[in-house]
């Protein structure tokens, strides 16, 4: 982990510009398209929410700003950032959090989930770990194609973490899309890099052979 140094004058004005704002946060949505990622999640057996957790925390990793946490007057940049996403329960009609390391290594991924998620089915939690701000948090509502949403959260002191959530999938003019809604901390994260962010994660969705 290192220390974001805003050398440039106009840059540290944009960051003390927004993080002095009571609503720090905004919020894009927008359609993606998976056409090619969903079959090829299909036809080897990968869990599709597991594979969208890992495509969309790859997409984040890669772009410096998602990595980006205020902490008082300074960031800091980790050098990973992990998803802690929400799956259902045996013990609840309510979800827990599951929160796994990140690895590029999509197999180790996909074997940590899937013994993290087997354990919270029936020991749920709404907690993440105390001190570490090394989040993505991720959601998925598969009810609706959203065209925006909201979130609950805590605005002071600075909560940095990019929030990350993905609806329902459907069909337009023979392509499969889905709502996409990425939320970050603006003192942090312009829209540029959001941006990018939906850019990445499309690219990478289009040649998915090439990501896992």
């Amino acid at each position: 982990m290192k220390t974001v140094d805003f050398s440039n004058p106009h840059r540290k004005k944009h960051f003390d510009f927004f993080r002095e704002m009571n609503h720090p946060h905004f919020n894009i949505t927008a359609n993606v398209e998976i056409s090619r990622l969903l079959p090829f999640l299909k036809d080897n057996k990968f869990p599709i929410n597991i594979g969208m957790v890992y495509l969309l925390a790859r997409t984040a990793n890669e772009i410096p700003e998602f990595r980006w946490r205020i902490r008082g007057d300074k960031v800091v940049e980790h050098p990973l950032v992990h998803p802690s996403f929400t799956v259902s329960t045996d013990v609840a009609d309510v979800f827990s959090f599951c929160s796994v390391d990140f690895s590029y290594d999509s197999s180790m991924f996909f074997d940590k989930a899937s013994t993290i998620m087997e354990n919270m089915k029936t020991n749920p939690s709404l907690e993440d770990e105390i001190g570490r701000d090394d989040f993505l948090f991720m959601s998925t509502f598969p009810w609706v194609s959203f065209t925006s949403i909201q979130h609950a959260m805590h605005y002071h002191p600075s909560d940095s973490v990019p929030r990350i959530i993905w609806g329902k999938f459907f069909e337009q003019d023979g392509k499969t899309l889905m709502p996409l809604s990425v939320q970050a901390h603006h003192a942090i994260v312009d829209g540029r890099h959001i941006g990018q962010f939906f850019q990445d994660f499309e690219a990478m969705a289009s040649a998915p052979s090439d990501f896992f």
